[in-house]
């Protein structure tokens, strides 16, 4: 019995004595290093680093979930717009065409709502920020889909603004005479624009609705505005790579001073 206890005894005592496993050290994802970090400073990036990973995983997961959407209701007439051309130099220049007709390659048609209503003194300054961007980012886009932008005010005035801004690249239409703003949610039932953008395919010889950027009817999370075509829009994320971040108070102007 007593040999029993001893036995027991020095296998506490190795147990008690045996030095602690050390914890496996965290690899570093990568071996680039900058001038004058400190290694907090590297500890801190590398777990921003799995964070960041983690995102474009995340990204990548949405982006498949919408791929998979259903296709979704087909369109219920073939709209007319005006339009006006991408030569700014005429102002008087239009004519109609079809949504049916804004396909001009066998790929997706997205179209921005541009919150520009008639009884609107100016063009939303977001809507305007964005637009910007996506002018210098068509000639690329329009090599793979149909990318159009859409607003409520008439042509003539839709393109002496787009001249004002120097869009050269965007397919720009008028929704003055249908109901597509209404339709698609790009204006509510009082008149207010809205900025929403919306997907489109061709099945056949019916034009579907594929996709729309919904989270702006969605109610915004805590300290966050909507973000619903955030992905197209520079200006935000590259403010998200600093220090200052995007802010809760600063937003696009149509211009600004010295």
């Amino acid at each position: 019995m007593a040999a029993k206890k001893s036995a027991k005894g020095i296998k506490r005592a190795k147990k008690s004595t045996a030095q602690p496993r050390a914890k496996a050290a965290t690899k570093a994802p990568h071996d680039v290093r900058f001038p004058g970090e400190s290694a907090a400073y590297r500890r801190a990036r590398n777990a921003l680093l799995d964070a960041e990973s983690g995102l474009r995983r995340q990204i990548e997961t949405v982006a498949a979930l919408r791929r998979r959407l259903p296709v979704g209701g087909a369109v219920p007439e073939d709209y007319v717009f005006s339009e006006g051309g991408l030569d700014l130099s005429d102002m008087s220049a239009s004519h109609p065409v079809r949504l049916s007709e804004l396909f001009d390659k066998d790929a997706s048609l997205v179209i921005y709502s541009f919150m520009y209503g008639p009884a609107m003194a100016a063009p939303c300054p977001s809507c305007t920020a964005m637009l910007d961007s996506l002018n210098g980012a068509a000639p690329h886009i329009t090599h793979r889909v149909n990318l159009a932008v859409v607003a409520k005010s008439p042509i003539q005035r839709i393109r002496e603004f787009a001249r004002s801004r120097g869009w050269r690249h965007l397919r720009l239409l008028s929704s003055a005479e249908n109901s597509y703003n209404r339709d698609y949610h790009g204006e509510t039932a009082d008149g207010e624009q809205v900025p929403n953008l919306n997907v489109f395919v061709r099945r056949g010889d019916r034009v579907h609705h594929a996709f729309a950027t919904e989270l702006l009817f969605s109610p915004a999370e805590k300290g966050m505005d909507h973000r619903h075509v955030d992905m197209i829009w520079p200006l935000w994320n590259l403010f998200d790579f600093t220090p200052e971040g995007r802010g809760t108070s600063w937003y696009p102007k149509l211009a600004y001073g010295n």
